[in-house]
C-alpha cells in the first residue's frame, strides 16, 4: 500500500512539473525582448551596409559609363586617324598604278614651270606641302618632280627630306626613269636610317633591280628588310617578292 501511494505521489509530481509553462530566456541569456533588440540591431546593420554596398556599386557603375564614353571618344578619334591614313595610302596606291607617261605636253611644261615658281617663294613648309599637293590633289606627277627636286636642293637637312626624296624616287619610278628613281631610294636608305620610308625604299630598290633583270641585287634588298624590319608589313611584301623570284 506504501508502495503505491509513493508512486502515485511521484507520477503526480512528474505530472505537475510538465504541466508548469517554461520560462522564455535567450540561449545567450537575457529576456525575449533582448533578443529582439538584437536582431532589430543586426537587421540594421544589415540593412546599412547593403545601403553602403550599393552605392558603391552604384558610383562604380557611373565610373564605368565615364570610362566606356571616353573610350569611345577615343575610339572615333583614332579611327579617324586611321581613315585619313588609308586615304593617303591608296593616293599614293593610285600614284604607284599610273602608267608611263610620254614626253610631257606645252600645258604640261607650263604646269611645272608654274610649280617650279610657286614653290620658290614658300617656306620650307608650305614648299613641302605643296610638292605634295601636287600629287594627292591636283594629280599633276609631271609638275610635283621640279617641286621635290627643288625643296631637297633648298632644304637638304629638313625634316621632311626622307619623305621628299621617297616621293621624287616614287614619280620617277611611275614614269620609267628607274636610273633616277634608284638615286632617290638609295639616299632614303643610305642616308635616313631612322626614316619611316627607309624599308619600302628597299623594296623600291629591289623592284628596279627586277626590272633591270638583276635578280641576285633585288633578292639582297628584300632581304635586307627580312633582316632589319623583321616585323614591318614591308617584311611581309619582300617575303613574297623573294618567293616570286
Amino acid at each position: 500500500m506504501k508502495k503505491t501511494v509513493l508512486a502515485t505521489v511521484v507520477f503526480l509530481g512528474v505530472g505537475a512539473a510538465q504541466a508548469a509553462p517554461t520560462p522564455v530566456v535567450d540561449l545567450a541569456g537575457g529576456s525575449q525582448n533582448d533578443r529582439v533588440s538584437r536582431l532589430e540591431r543586426i537587421i540594421k546593420a544589415k540593412q546599412q551596409a547593403e545601403f553602403e554596398l550599393q552605392q558603391r556599386v552604384d558610383t562604380l557603375q557611373q565610373e564605368v559609363q565615364d570610362l566606356r564614353g571616353l573610350n569611345e571618344q577615343q575610339a572615333y578619334q583614332i579611327e579617324q586617324i586611321l581613315q585619313r591614313q588609308r586615304q593617303l595610302f591608296d593616293e599614293l596606291a593610285k600614284v604607284q598604278s599610273q602608267p608611263v607617261q610620254l614626253p610631257v605636253s606645252d600645258k604640261a611644261n607650263t604646269e611645272v614651270a608654274d610649280a617650279a615658281s610657286t614653290t620658290g617663294s614658300l617656306s620650307e613648309t608650305d614648299s613641302y606641302q605643296r610638292a605634295v599637293n601636287l600629287v594627292l590633289k591636283e594629280r599633276k606627277y609631271d609638275a610635283a618632280i621640279p617641286a621635290f627636286k627643288d625643296f631637297i636642293k633648298k632644304y637638304p637637312n629638313s625634316n621632311f627630306s626622307d619623305n621628299a626624296n621617297y616621293w621624287l624616287g616614287q614619280l620617277q619610278f611611275n614614269k620609267g626613269d628607274l636610273k633616277s628613281a634608284k638615286v632617290a631610294f638609295q639616299t632614303v636608305v643610305n642616308k635616313f636610317e631612322k626614316s619611316g620610308k627607309r624599308a619600302d625604299s628597299l623594296i623600291k630598290l629591289g623592284k628596279i633591280a627586277e626590272k633591270q633583270n638583276d635578280k641576285k641585287l633585288a633578292k639582297r634588298y628584300y632581304q635586307r628588310v627580312l633582316n632589319e624590319y623583321p616585323q614591318s608589313s614591308e617584311a611581309r611584301i619582300a617575303k613574297q617578292n623573294i618567293a616570286a623570284l
